[in-house]
């Protein structure tokens, strides 16, 4: 009796053994993917960054861009807060002022006719990064070169 708990006693062991050593490999190898991916994303965002921009907030500096839309008899109003960031050029100076500059007024006239020309259905939340590329794309068109880093939606009301 004494030989039978002998041989149970050590394929109960090689057992534990076995898996110990399964855990430490998994865990060894998840580890080296882990850092691995993580490495790769900091390449692709240190890749990605760009010199600061210049950031233009559209509509009114409170209240952004208060729009109808959906129609002149529909009653639909958006009230909708973008800044742009633009890559910054040579020739453009910062300045103080209410006036806006042509290039301000070109961007503002895109967002409304992008904005505007939109269903009511195009305002959902889970599209609402295609509405930052399209009118990123509008205005890239309407300034002729890649100059839009980015849009920043600040404020979003459906009315």
């Amino acid at each position: 009796m004494a030989e039978e708990e002998k041989p149970k006693k050590m394929s109960m062991m090689v057992i534990i053994i076995l898996i110990v050593v399964g855990l430490i490999l998994a865990g060894g190898i998840s580890y080296l993917i882990a850092t691995r991916v993580v490495s790769d994303q900091t390449v692709e965002k240190k890749n990605s960054q760009h010199e600061p921009g210049q950031f233009i907030k559209l509509g009114d500096a409170k209240d952004g861009l208060i729009l109808n839309i959906g129609g002149v008899n529909s009653g639909r109003y958006l009230k909708i807060g973008v800044i742009v960031e633009l890559k910054p050029s040579k020739n453009t100076a910062t300045k103080e002022g209410k006036t806006l500059s042509p290039e301000e007024i070109k961007i503002l006239d895109t967002a409304v006719y992008v904005l505007r020309s939109q269903k009511i259905e195009d305002f959902d939340p889970t599209k609402q990064d295609q509405l930052k590329e399209m009118l990123k794309n509008e205005i890239n068109t309407t300034l002729g070169e890649e100059r839009v880093y980015d849009i920043y939606i600040t404020n979003f009301v459906l009315q």
